[in-house]
């Protein structure tokens, strides 16, 4: 079974290559410490839409190098999509191999027991590469991901907006399936939504 701290010492362990629909190719890989200024600028191009939906501490260097700073820390693993030939960061996905209490409590009230072996699963592409195929060529490596740190079962960081139909959609193709929904701390209705591996 994997480790943060091995996954750390050596990246290519969960490195690597993804062939896109248009014949592109992108780079699969953990986030390294080296990557502050391209997460940076990847942060900062993000669409006033795609920001409110990735609920990141910010959008500038400071945010990129706590993120970088932060690997083999705590229970997350943040991996990257770059472009092959300029290595441009387009894609962000996290995993969150622990839950938070708030998670463990509205499942338990939708009827559903989370564990230990259940992490938490979110994604954030650049806004040029939305639309396009990519989540669900990546969302593969995602699930054999979590498989190799152990876990069984995955669950939406933050669930999903009621009024996101598109994501929704590709959620559910990808085989996740709904089990409630709550108000967010925006006072917005979202959907929990829980995949087995």
């Amino acid at each position: 079974m994997l480790t943060l701290s091995a996954v750390a010492e050596n990246p290519l362990v969960l490195t690597r290559s993804v062939r896109l629909l248009d014949g592109s190719e992108v780079v699969f890989r953990p986030l390294t410490h080296g990557d502050a200024d391209a997460l940076a600028a990847f942060l900062d191009g993000l669409s006033a839409a795609s920001k409110r939906l990735a609920m990141f501490d910010g959008y500038d260097l400071r945010a990129a190098r706590e993120l970088c700073d932060a690997i083999a820390r705590y229970d997350k693993l943040r991996l990257v999509l770059s472009e092959v030939v300029s290595g441009r960061i387009v894609g962000l996905l996290e995993l969150s191999l622990d839950l938070h209490p708030s998670d463990i409590t509205r499942y338990r009230e939708a009827g559903v027991s989370l564990t230990a072996t259940d992490c938490r699963f979110g994604l954030t592409l650049a806004d040029d590469y939305q639309g396009k195929g990519v989540a669900t060529r990546v969302f593969p490596l995602i699930a054999d991901v979590a498989r190799r740190f152990g876990k069984k079962r995955v669950i939406l960081w933050g669930g999903v907006l009621a009024n996101n139909p598109r994501a929704i959609r590709y959620y559910e193709k990808q085989g996740f399936r709904t089990v409630g929904s709550f108000t967010d701390a925006d006072g917005a209705r979202a959907l929990d939504m829980i995949l087995d591996l």
